[in-house]
Formats: structure tokens, C-alpha cells, sequence
């Protein structure tokens, strides 16, 4: 090999490591956090919780969102079937400090805080915990990225996510699988912090753009440990047209009325 090929080699090697580590973990999930939401969204969603047996309880939802300044908050209204039905629920984003969170039972005909010591139970007997409904703030946790990947179509930068204070998470890690185009986690991993096993997994079956957003319009989320699932679908979405504030608040969750 003479001085030029060797020369014209070690360029190329040297351009492909700059491309490989031209963005790092911590990057790449801050852009996954910082996709443009709506300010504001109107849903129809229905929610199928799948037991290890194949056997389905359906459910519908109709859900209100609302993004000021990144700051997120939503409202969910159980409409059916009549086990959970007039159950409302409440999650308002703060500035440097944990999501408020509250519920509204019929049965009880009272609306109360749900503690923050209650973020790794599950949410309204889906497969979903309290916690996993909050967004993590990409501080919370050292992200490096593992490799790409292809997940059903999407060409994703592979992260693994770890919490710097141990206490900080209900998971000992998480992966997460970030589509390169749109920035969206169209999978995720999430695995269990006693045995370090995988203990469940989120992918999102349907990514659609509307009005310029990207919406995960179908997803499904599975505890491989229990075999259950729940799918989440959005069956009809409106966004941009504003709601009033007094939805994002405990006396809508106690009355159901603005």
C-alpha cells in the first residue's frame, strides 16, 4: 500500500468515527424530550387491557392535553364500561419537581392526591405505573448510546438510560429506541431493579403525523413477566384548538363540569 492509499485510508477511518460519535446519549434523548407537542389536544382513546390468556376488557377514554412551555398536563375521563365509568384523572407538570397527580372515584365520590410514594403502582389496573405516565427530565439519568437499530421500519439510535440516584427510578435502566427522523422512542425497554431482568416493554404500533405533529396513535405496552398488556389507541384527535384552564383542575375532576 503506498503513502497515498494509506493516507486516503486513514481519512476515511477518521471520518467514520466522527460521524459515529458525532452526538452523544444525552443529546439524542433531549431531542427525543424537546418533539413539538401540541398546546393543545382533544382525544377519543380507547385502552384494551389484555390478559396472558388473550381475554380483553375495553375501554373508553376521553382525554384533554395541554403543552405551555413544555410543561405538560392532561386529563383523562373513563366513559366505560361502567366498572370504571365517571373515574377522572389529573396530571399537571411542574418546573423542577415531580408531577402532580390526582383521581377521582365515583364509587368514593371524592378526588384525592395521588403520593408520590405511590409512582410504581399501577394505574388504573393497566400495565402502566403512576410513574410511567410522567416524562423524566434528561437529567435525571446518564444516557449512552448501545448501537441502531431498525425497529419496524424506523431507523433508531439505541440508548441506554440509567438513573444517577438509584432511588430516582422504579427500573434499574431503561432502553429506549429513538427514530432518527422524527426523534420519537417508538420502543422502549424497561427492565425490573431487583432481578435485572427485562420486566416490561412499550412499542409504539402506529406513528402518525397530524397537523404536523408526530402522535403515537396506537401502542402497546407489555409486563413480560405477567404476560398482560395494554394497548392504547387513538381513535380520533383534534389539536390546536384551545381548552379552557379550568379542565387542568380538581374541581373538573370532582364535578366533571367547567
Amino acid at each position: 500500500m503506498n503513502q497515498h492509499k494509506k493516507t486516503a485510508l486513514a481519512v476515511s477511518l477518521l471520518a467514520f468515527a466522527a460521524s459515529a460519535f458525532a452526538i452523544d446519549g444525552r443529546t439524542v434523548m433531549q431531542n427525543a424530550f424537546d418533539v413539538k407537542e401540541p398546546a393543545f389536544s382533544h382525544s377519543a382513546v380507547r385502552m384494551d387491557l389484555i390478559a396472558a390468556d388473550g381475554s380483553t376488557e375495553t375501554r373508553q377514554i376521553e382525554e384533554w392535553g395541554r403543552d405551555v412551555e413544555g410543561l405538560k398536563s392532561v386529563v383523562m375521563a373513563f366513559q366505560s364500561p361502567a366498572s370504571v365509568k365517571g373515574t377522572r384523572f389529573l396530571q399537571v407538570a411542574n418546573d423542577g419537581r415531580a408531577d402532580d397527580k390526582w383521581i377521582f372515584l365515583p364509587a368514593l365520590r371524592s378526588t384525592r392526591r395521588v403520593a408520590s410514594s405511590e409512582g410504581s403502582k399501577s394505574f388504573m389496573g393497566t400495565d402502566a405505573s403512576y410513574d410511567d405516565l410522567s416524562s423524566r427530565d434528561v437529567d435525571l439519568d446518564d444516557h449512552v448510546i448501545t448501537g441502531e437499530e431498525t425497529v419496524n421500519g424506523f431507523d433508531c439510535y439505541v440508548i441506554k438510560s440509567t438513573a444517577k440516584k438509584a432511588e430516582d427510578s422504579q427500573y434499574a435502566y431503561k432502553v429506549s429506541y429513538i427514530d432518527k427522523k422524527s426523534w420519537v422512542p417508538v420502543k422502549a425497554e424497561m427492565y425490573d431493579k431487583k432481578s435485572g431482568e427485562l420486566q416490561k416493554t412499550l412499542v409504539v404500533e402506529k406513528l402518525e403525523q397530524v397537523s404536523g405533529y408526530w402522535i403515537p396513535t396506537s401502542s402497546l405496552l407489555r409486563n413480560v413477566q405477567t404476560g398482560h398488556s395494554t394497548r392504547l389507541v387513538i381513535v380520533k384527535i383534534e389539536v390546536d384548538k384551545p381548552l379552557s384552564d379550568k379542565l387542568f383542575t380538581t374541581n373538573f375532576l370532582s364535578t366533571g363540569r367547567i
